[in-house]
């Protein structure tokens, strides 16, 4: 097998969100399928939520490339955590209006009431957790004006649970959870992403022995995964490199140099 192989299949499981990475297994497609109709629900608000490395920033990639043709939807991976910047930015966006200076909410406001849009704007808003309190109460403030619909994503852990049910239960009429992925999962997972970047030789590498090895140490989580293979991918290069290819088996993934890769991740300790 040609070593470069190893070297595009590293390359697969870069840490990086594109909508064109998305990998279509039965359940997530249910799951994507049940938000986009969500989108055209007269909703406030939609709630994203899951376990870091779970998928929520490749769902609202995927969303924003999928609706941008008929809609206007707009993505803000990042969090504008200065709430002046914030409003500047949606009154930019959505509004098409420059406002220099400070901006405050009630100034927004005013600004939502005199454009009235023919139609409602989605805004994808990623890492909701990362707003402050006081900024997610304007956004809850300002999907009641039915002006603009919210997609947001929060890290379910159990502050994040409790602030979903204390802040949103009364305005977020769908709420959406991801998962990971099963073992059977993760198989067609690695299988697909490799055989979409035509690694086909190395998608046939893994075997259930192989997967179940990966599954036990990430527990399917798709960020692990990806993190797991680039370092795995990146040990079988330096085999290569340092004249010791004749020592791996190049038909089969081993698991022995899946826990050497899992040790560099430090997903398990030496």
């Amino acid at each position: 097998m040609n070593s470069s192989i190893f070297v595009k299949s590293k390359d697969v499981f870069l840490d990086i969100v594109n909508a064109k990475d998305y990998i279509q297994l039965d359940r997530v497609s249910t799951i994507y399928q049940s938000l986009k109709d969500s989108i055209k629900k007269p909703l406030k608000m939609i709630l994203l939520y899951g376990k870091p490395g779970t998928g929520k920033s490749m769902f609202l990639n995927k969303l924003h490339t999928d609706l941008s043709t008929t809609m206007d939807v707009y993505l803000y991976k990042t969090p504008i955590l200065d709430e002046s910047e914030f409003y500047k930015t949606l009154a930019q966006d959505i509004f098409s209006t420059k406002y220099s200076g400070e901006l405050n909410f009630t100034q927004f406001m005013k600004i939502v009431a005199q454009k009235k849009n023919t139609t409602i704007p989605v805004v994808l808003l990623d890492e909701a957790q990362l707003y402050s309190e006081n900024l997610m109460e304007k956004i809850r403030l300002l999907s009641d004006t039915r002006t603009v619909k919210f997609v947001i994503t929060l890290h379910k852990t159990e502050k994040e649970d409790l602030i979903a049910k204390e802040h949103f239960q009364t305005r977020i009429w769908e709420s959406i959870e991801l998962e990971n992925a099963s073992s059977g999962e993760l198989k067609i997972y690695i299988q697909k992403k490799l055989m979409k970047a035509n690694c086909f030789d190395t998608a046939n590498m893994f075997t259930n022995k192989a997967v179940n090895k990966i599954y036990k140490i990430t527990q399917g989580n798709y960020r692990d995964t990806n993190k797991l293979l680039y370092t795995l991918f990146d040990v079988y290069v330096s085999y290569e490199e340092s004249n010791q290819y004749s020592k791996i088996k190049t038909d089969q993934i081993s698991t022995k140099l899946i826990e050497m890769a899992a040790i560099h991740t430090g997903l398990i300790n030496a």
